[in-house]
């Protein structure tokens, strides 16, 4: 929309415009964050595997704190306590995960709550404008002033519409974001889930003793 129908949809045109900016704004910081807190999971896991059979604690810890991504983060959280029972490790690496979904949900319930107000503006400035319309219309008889005011009506509706298009217009691609970002979110969940059952597979197969937490640092 050009700046003349922004101006003839009123105040509320400038409200769905701010919110507008904030939804693609989160969206924006969401995928970018997702490019850096992403990582090949089964490169990742064939390497520490490759590492932890061959007892080489070094090549472990290397490999886990040489990423970003939350699932280096979670493997680091076992690899720094690998020798914890393996139920005190599990619990220790869904402990992360809450903590790394916690991170990845970031923003999502500011996308929903946009997806839902926006169209609610709109249509909060179409009711308005049509107040408006409906109280500039004249009040004498005559098929002159009918006309006149058939006419004032017909502009009146086209500009009230406007708020209304415009809430839509920017709730529908929020509610893609949204959908998108989300399926993203639960397939990284299950990847860390996955992740966390790597682990604990790999250790009880090793068949090593607790002897309670260590720190490599």
């Amino acid at each position: 929309m050009d700046l003349t129908v922004i101006k003839l949809g009123g105040p509320l045109m400038g409200v769905i415009g701010a919110v507008s900016v904030l939804g693609f704004a989160i969206v924006i910081e969401r995928l970018l964050f997702f490019r850096g807190a992403s990582t090949d999971p089964m490169a990742l896991e064939t390497a520490l595997g490759k590492a932890l059979y061959e007892g080489d604690d070094a090549a472990a810890t290397a490999l886990v704190k040489g990423g970003k991504s939350s699932l280096h983060r979670l493997f680091e959280v076992a690899i720094t306590h690998w020798q914890a029972e393996p139920d005190s490790m599990k619990a220790l690496m869904e402990q992360q995960l809450r903590r790394e979904m916690f991170r990845w949900e970031k923003g999502l319930g500011t996308l929903a709550t946009i997806a839902r107000v926006a169209p609610l503006l709109g249509l909060l400035g179409t009711v308005l404008g049509m107040v408006s319309t409906f109280r500039g219309l004249p009040a004498v008889s005559g098929s002159a002033s009918a006309g006149a005011g058939m006419a004032d009506l017909a502009s009146g509706i086209w500009v009230a519409l406007l708020t209304t298009v415009a809430g839509l217009s920017v709730a529908v691609p929020v509610i893609l974001c949204h959908t998108v970002l989300s399926a993203r979110i639960d397939s990284e969940e299950e990847t860390l889930h996955r992740g966390i059952d790597f682990l604990v597979r790999e250790k009880l197969l090793r068949g090593e003793p607790g002897t309670g937490g260590r720190s490599t640092g």
